[in-house]
This record gives structure tokens, sequence and C-alpha cells, in this order.
């Protein structure tokens, strides 16, 4: 797990400040791993350290450091302090961010800062960052003599979701907590989307969503599931002519040897036509929105191509 930046940033950008809360240290049974985070701001939340008395408690602490603006260490034995059956320990750092905090994160290098105690970093963190920045060697979450030092990444895996209905919220609601996936949402309007959209997640209302496709990233992987089969196939068109990683289309089997046909008249290659998975999901979850979302994550999560081939009609 590492500070994801672009995350800390997006939160930052619809409200005024935040306060991350990340396990710094766990011993024994705990609910999450060390570098698991989440961020809380006055309405709300995103992200998870474990659910529970833990995270309840800790939202309520994340809270008051937002009025204080203050930061803290929380040691808490999870048996006797918070009730939990864990029998674990974990050690929570909450840090207060704003604006003008955001620009003291590194874009690419590990983040070494102060949380409490001496003024001089411990000497072994020190080391840790300048191999990181001068070698490239990888970094750990590490709470020491009260510092903390965290690797900071970014979401490796762009996602765009082409499509605001009940699948396509579906699919935003499972993997916007996912790590490690950058989603990029897109419809023909604003209206289209829901009023509240998860804190990492771009929405991109454009009126010809095909014409997107060429600011999309080469590596990305595309579910399109419009309320149009002539926009899903302009869509398809549009993917073929600029490349992708990965690329499933939400229809039926009488669907996809349409466009199948449709798309080689276009002049696109058999081979190259196969690369898009219809229809999309996992046959053994059944057809409703929610149960393809999840079909659609765990191939993701598990990145194997043959998981994103699985067969199931779904007629629309």
């Amino acid at each position: 797990m590492s500070l994801d930046r672009d995350m800390l940033m997006q939160a930052l950008d619809r409200h005024a400040r935040v306060a991350r809360v990340v396990v710094a240290e766990t011993a024994g049974s705990v609910p999450r791993e060390t570098g698991a985070a989440m961020l809380v701001w006055p309405e709300g939340q995103s992200g998870t350290i474990g659910g529970g008395a833990l995270e309840f408690d800790a939202v309520a602490e994340a809270r008051k450091c937002l009025t204080t603006r203050t930061h803290r260490v929380q040691r808490i034995p999870l048996g006797p302090a918070r009730g939990q059956c864990c029998g674990g320990a974990v050690t929570l750092v909450i840090e207060c961010f704003d604006a003008a905090r955001l620009t003291e994160v590194p874009k690419d290098t590990p983040y070494l800062r102060r949380i409490e105690g001496a003024d001089l970093a411990p000497l072994s963190l020190r080391r840790a960052c300048r191999a990181a920045r001068s070698e490239g060697q990888p970094v750990t979450t590490a709470l020491q003599d009260g510092w903390l030092l965290e690797p900071v990444t970014h979401p490796t895996r762009p996602v765009w979701i082409w499509g605001a209905g009940h699948v396509g919220r579906a699919l935003v609601d499972v993997l916007a907590p996912l790590p490690n996936l950058a989603l990029t949402w897109i419809d023909t309007a604003p209206d289209r989307f829901p009023d509240a959209t998860p804190e990492a997640v771009t929405v991109l209302p454009a009126a010809q969503p095909p014409l997107l496709v060429q600011h999309a990233p080469c590596d990305a992987r595309h579910l399109i599931l419009t309320y149009s089969h002539a926009l899903d196939l302009d869509l398809c068109h549009a993917l073929l002519s600029h490349g992708f990683h990965s690329a499933g289309l939400i229809g039926s089997a009488t669907k996809w040897a349409r466009f199948r046909r449709r798309l080689a008249a276009l002049g696109h290659a058999p081979d190259d036509i196969s690369r898009i998975t219809c229809p999309i999901g996992d046959p053994r979850l059944g057809k409703h929105p929610a149960a393809i979302a999840i079909g659609v994550a765990a191939a993701l999560l598990s990145d194997e191509p043959t998981a994103h081939r699985s067969r199931i009609a779904h007629e629309f």
C-alpha cells in the first residue's frame, strides 16, 4: 500500500481540508495491513482501514483533527481498547491536508515527514529515501521515532467506463474503492450521472463520446455499456483505431455477431475485432448490474485474459 497522491488531490478539489488516516504499524491479527488508508472530511469519507469500532472511532478522531488542524498518532490494542476479537494492535497516523500541505507531498518519490517526536529523521529512514530517489529502491510504510515514511504512487491501471446507466453505475460503485485503478467515466450529458460520484472518479460529460477516445491512454481498460447500440459501435470502431489494453462490450451474442460484421466492413481485421470481449461478466453470477460489476471487478483484479472472456448473454 502507498500514499495515493492523485486521490488525495481529487478529494481536496472537492473539500477544503481532509484528514488522512493510515495504518502505520500492525502487530498480530488486525483488520487491514500496514499502509491501508482512508480519507475523512466533515460530511463523509472514502477508503477503509477495516471497519468496525476501530474505523468508527478513527473517523471521529480524524474529524477532531480537522477542527484543530493537528496531527496525531494512536496506538490501539484492538481487544482491550475496542472490544474487537482480532487480538492484535494497530498504530494509526492521522494527518490533516489542505492545498498548501499537498504541495509538500512529492509526486514520485517517498514522502518522509515528522508526525511527532524528534526534530531529525532517523538515519535508517533517510537512507531509505536516498536509495529510493537515487537507485529506485522500493520503500514500505514505516513509522519510527515519530517520523512516517510512505511510498507515493499513482494508479497504474486506467479504466474508462462508457455509459452511466444501471450497469455503469454498478461498475463505478464496485471498482472505485479498489486500489491501483484510475477510473474515467463518460456519458453524453451531465444529467446522465448520479448527483454524487466517488472521490477518485473522473467524470467526463461529452456530447460525442467517441471523440474522447483519442485522449485515452493506449494501455487503458475500456468497458462499453451506453444506452445506444449505435454509440457502442462507434466506440468500438474508435478504440480499434486507437489501441487499448482490453475492451469489453455489454450485449447479447446476437448483438456481438452484428457488431463483428459491421466492424469488419469498417476495415478492422478479425484478430483485432476479437480483442473486444462481448458479453462481459461471469455467467455464474447472473445478470443483475451488481453481479455483472462483480464479475468485471474479479477479472480486473486477477488480470487474467481468460477472465475477461466469460460468456453471459445480456439482452438490451
